[in-house]
């Protein structure tokens, strides 16, 4: 006579049907016959096996074959008049006669730790990716990978793979009391082995196969399994720019100008079925580009794991996964590297504000509203046909918090830039009345998402060793970038949709209404210096039938050229970080296409050479002078000479550094006509250098200019002490700095 077998639960095993804790029927166990003489059973199910023979590790002894206990093939080995615990291993022989040895997962102890489970319960987990999701692992002097997920309301949850024939009663996992935390050690798994879970809901509905939200990798979509990865092993070489990032960290004072870039799209190898590069090609090719051009950081759209190309990775599946579109995620560390070593910072863009439905994601992930809110008025997206987050569970916030550091602290990523922030703030964002629900005052302030976003900055800015924030936020909403102490919402810079709105409405009128537009150019230096801001000119201006930038300028072949060499320029010299995105600075003829290169032929023609010539150059004005970027974001760095000459579209104004020497002067003329003998008020005397021209021929332009050098003159002009006349190029910035002083020097101008 056997041990006393659980029927109930044995059937329940075989058939699919147990629900609950495996362990407890599972493994080894002590237990009683039915005349109550005791002994230890082993317990396995192996629906594949003929026959299960059961080793003694500790003394390389054979306890013989286990009898089938249940024709799906559950199998039990009884061991009498032994009660302590040992080690074992499976031989498991199938029908064909092959054998191979086997760990039995239920014999393993629970890894994670009670404080684990309580500070992911609380939300505070900030480093939660090192203990959910798939870990490599030696775990009782054995290696396996250990698999543990958040689904609080499953009855019970497998990890299925091609290891186990996707049969998610070979492998089910041991809830973790009341944490909604299921884990389970399986031995024998290695590194690139892929997985999925299998989760059975409250209502015993057996649902759609999920991938990891903790994932570390993913197969090329549009497969879409989890693969094990171990993120430890890339061995990184940017130890001194990381220094550095530290030593800087919140220093707005310093120059910004971004490049941003959709990865599969800035160039693609024609030779080979026009695929887009690598990571690890583009860290032979983008690097050394961006260094040629000037430009400080490099921002990518999303690059987490998303199935459809056409979301352009706004349609996240893998939050901890770069794409394996490009490599594998330690070529993506070979990128961040390369960029790092060549100076250059990395922006990447990250997508919190909402998930796609797809069944193998995030979405009624255990069969209930998990991750996002159960009334479609605060958890749908409709505009976008996705979810939205609910960041008033500890657990959700927890895991979109502790993915931001993942980025940052793993990946060595700079900055976050996050998108659609206004569609968090706001509870009727997009809705019609009847379509949201007030907040607890009645208000249609999203309090749970500004509650997040306040925490998710402070994390970051406490935790991010320099790291900072960009948030994409289209509205008014009040300090977007002060502190959290203070009110704000923390993030290091806020993007100048405003200002991109004005001037790119103000630069389509023909030039001789744009005196009727003049306010459009000067209402952005009302609010300049109230947000820490960066003047976007992103991927989403030349897209949807927007047309490229080249196409939003008026006029003729020469005057869109010239208008656009204008807009960029006096971008430049406007305060605010700058962001263009790629094929801007080569004057792109069409809009932007995802899956297609940009078009470098272009730079065969001399007008689309010059665009590039003269963004390189700005890129080089902007870092070398101080007064264009140390007080960006306070209004004593600039200084109005003249707002108001609506007559001529001309605006001229003053761009202050912390030093009197770096004072620049700077003069636009928004109009195809030449203004000679132009007269500019400035605080002092000498002679005066120009130092930028976009009308240089160097650019395309028509190489009207002064000269190289101006001396002031008396009387003043603009109350102003001293005055330039000088001559401003048609559809033109010009710039001057003071060479020589002169003998007066007006006293109470601005340092």
């Amino acid at each position: 006579m056997g041990l006393i077998l659980e029927t109930n639960l044995v059937n329940a095993i075989a058939e699919g049907g147990y629900r609950g804790d495996p362990f407890a029927v599972l493994g080894m166990h002590q237990g009683q016959d039915a005349e109550g003489k005791n002994g230890l059973y082993i317990r396995t199910f192996q629906p594949q096996a003929a026959q299960v023979e059961v080793i003694r590790t500790d003394t390389n002894q054979s306890l013989g074959l286990m009898r089938r206990v249940h024709p799906a093939g559950l199998f039990q080995l009884d061991i009498w008049e032994e009660m302590t615990f040992f080690p074992y291993i499976f031989k498991i022989t199938l029908s064909a006669g092959q054998s191979y040895m086997a760990e039995d997962p239920y014999r393993f102890w629970p890894v994670l730790g009670e404080l684990d489970l309580y500070l992911y319960g609380e939300g505070n987990h900030l480093q939660i990716y090192d203990k959910l999701g798939a870990h490599l692992m030696t775990h009782q002097g054995v290696d396996g990978v250990l698999f543990a997920v958040w689904a609080p309301n499953a009855k019970r949850v497998s990890v299925v793979g091609t290891f186990n024939d996707w049969d998610g009663r070979r492998h089910m996992m041991r809830p973790r009391g009341s944490s909604g935390i299921w884990e389970l050690f399986v031995p024998g798994l290695k590194e690139w082995d892929m997985y999925k879970y299998e989760l059975i809901g409250a209502d015993d509905r057996l649902l759609p196969l999920k991938s990891d939200p903790f994932g570390f990798a993913f197969e090329m979509r549009p497969k879409t399994g989890t693969l094990v990865f171990d993120t430890s092993k890339y061995q990184w070489q940017d130890a001194d720019w990381l220094k550095g990032r530290r030593a800087e960290a919140n220093d707005w004072r310093r120059p910004i100008s971004v490049y941003e870039v959709h990865l599969g799209s800035w160039r693609r190898n024609s030779l080979e079925n026009n695929r887009w590069l690598t990571y690890r090609e583009m860290a032979r090719e983008l690097p050394a580009y961006l260094v040629e051009m000037g430009f400080t950081h490099v921002e990518f759209l999303p690059l987490a794991e998303y199935p459809f190309d056409g979301s352009w990775g706004y349609q996240v599946t893998g939050m901890f996964a770069p794409t394996s579109r490009y490599g594998t995620p330690d070529d993506f560390k070979y990128l961040i590297d390369a960029l790092h070593q060549a100076g250059i910072g990395v922006i990447m863009d990250w997508v919190p504000a909402h998930f796609p439905r797809d069944a193998f994601g995030l979405a009624q992930f255990d069969g209930t509203a998990l991750y996002e809110h159960a009334d479609p008025r605060k958890g749908e997206h409709k505009d976008w046909g996705t979810k939205i987050y609910n960041y008033g569970r500890n657990e959700v916030a927890n895991f979109l918090i502790a993915n931001a550091l993942f980025w940052i602290k793993e990946y060595h990523i700079d900055a976050l830039r996050v998108d659609a922030v206004a569609s968090m703030l706001y509870l009727d964002y997009s809705r019609k009345e009847g379509e949201w629900i007030p907040n607890e005052f009645g208000g249609r302030e999203n309090l749970e998402a500004i509650a997040f976003l306040r925490r998710l900055n402070e994390v970051v800015f406490a935790e991010g060793q320099g790291a900072t924030t960009f948030a994409e936020e289209s509205t008014a909403w009040p300090m977007v970038s002060r502190p959290t102490y203070v009110g704000g919402l923390g993030f290091g810079y806020k993007w100048n949709m405003g200002w991109m709105h004005d001037t790119l409405h103000y630069m389509s009128e023909n030039p001789i209404h744009r005196k009727y537009h003049h306010n459009e150019l000067t209402f952005s230096l009302l609010y300049a210096f109230t947000e820490n801001f960066a003047l976007p000119l992103s991927h989403d201006e030349v897209v949807h039938g927007k047309g490229p930038m080249l196409d939003k300028m008026p006029g003729d072949e020469w005057q869109k050229f010239a208008n656009l060499r204008l807009y960029y320029s006096y971008m430049f010299m406007h305060p605010g970080k700058k962001l263009l995105f790629m094929g801007n600075e080569l004057a792109a003829r069409t809009e932007w296409r995802f899956a297609d290169s940009l078009d470098w032929d272009l730079l065969k023609n001399t007008n689309h050479k010059g665009i590039q010539k003269l963004i390189r150059d700005l890129n080089t004005l902007y870092r070398e002078t101080p007064a264009l970027y140390e007080m960006d974001c306070e209004g004593s760095g600039f200084e109005w000479i003249d707002g108001n000459d609506f007559e001529n579209s001309c605006f001229t104004f003053i761009r202050h550094g912390k030093r009197p020497e770096d004072t620049l002067v700077v003069a636009c003329n928004f109009t195809p006509v030449p203004r000679y003998n132009y007269r500019i008020g400035v605080n002092e005397s000498g002679l005066y250098e120009e130092v930028f021209n976009s009308d240089a021929p160097i650019y395309g332009g028509s190489g009207v200019g002064n000269a190289g050098t101006i001396q002031t003159e008396a009387p003043g002009w603009n109350f102003k002490e001293f005055a330039l006349q000088v001559v401003l190029p048609p559809l033109s910035v010009v710039c001057f700095r003071l060479k020589e002083a002169g003998s007066s020097r007006r006293r109470d101008m601005p340092l």
